[in-house]
């Protein structure tokens, strides 16, 4: 005869493993991990700013300090007059040059255009991110690369608030 004692006890146990097993599965699918690799010279300060800005808006850095950024700029198809101090790289492969605010980034990744490769803002605009001197601040302009190695705009920063 079975007893009820034991049947209960195993119906407990069993409804306690699926609700343990179900609010896992929740918590692990409720956050997704933002990884970018970035590669930068070791001994380049606005790059590290950048790489916290990125790591305060959720992001994950993996850093690769380089010697011949030059050649990852080349393999990544960044057009030499459009280029940074920093390439960072998505996990999906996605090109990211110099200061993007993050924001721009992540719109990017939740919505990458047809066609695009990524994002690039050439040179170092002050008071872009990683760019921050005295309160100063110059508009810039955020481009999309484009597969064929062309860029077009993407989105103009004209104000400090503008990358926040």
């Amino acid at each position: 005869m079975i007893n009820r004692t034991s049947i209960l006890t195993t119906l407990l146990s069993l409804n306690i493993s699926l609700f343990a097993g179900g609010a896992i599965a929740a918590s692990d699918t409720s956050v997704v991990q933002k990884v970018i690799d970035v590669h930068k010279s070791p001994t380049c300060g606005c790059c590290t700013g950048w790489v916290e800005h990125m790591k305060e808006n959720g992001y994950k850095t993996l850093l690769h300090h380089s010697s011949n950024l030059t050649e990852i700029k080349n393999r990544s198809g960044v057009p030499a007059n459009a280029r940074s101090c920093h390439t960072a790289i998505s996990k999906e492969g996605f090109i990211f040059e110099g200061h993007i605010p993050a924001k721009f980034v992540t719109q990017f990744l939740e919505n990458p255009p047809e066609g695009a490769r990524g994002l690039i803002v050439p040179a170092m605009p002050v008071g872009s991110p990683g760019m921050e001197y005295n309160n100063q601040f110059m508009s810039y302009s955020v481009l999309l690369l484009n597969e064929d190695g062309s860029v077009s705009p993407y989105a103009e920063i004209d104000q400090p608030e503008d990358q926040y």
